[in-house]
């Protein structure tokens, strides 16, 4: 990962762990390592613990943020819901995603992630 995509997507965490405060979500973490993989933010809401995608756009190439989770990601993610409610019997666990465009456009995408 470059410098300035490494720049980018810490901003759009910024933004997101922001916006997502305001709304009353808690960071539980940032950059949450697990076996299977690396979680952008984990937040608590309510009971739930929510694992955030965020992806971020510096311009319009090749579609906007909310089209960046492909299926490779989705299945990634589903797996670290899976390695988190492993860890987490008793909690409730979700999949958001936070796209944040070039023009600093925020959308919160609640329960963008779910096995089929």
């Amino acid at each position: 990962m470059s410098y300035l995509s490494k720049e980018l997507g810490d901003s759009g965490e910024d933004l997101a762990l922001e916006f997502l405060s305001e709304k009353g979500y808690e960071l539980v973490g940032r950059k949450v390592k697990l076996f299977c993989g690396e979680i952008d933010l984990l937040m608590l809401d309510k009971k739930s613990l929510v694992i955030v995608e965020v992806k971020t756009k510096s311009d319009q190439s090749y579609g906007v943020a909310s089209e960046m989770i492909t299926l490779k990601k989705r299945k990634k993610l589903i797996q670290l819901a899976k390695a988190l409610m492993q860890k987490y019997p008793k909690m409730v666990v979700r999949i958001d995603v936070m796209a944040i465009d070039y023009d600093d456009n925020v959308e919160h995408l609640v329960s963008a992630v779910e096995e089929e």
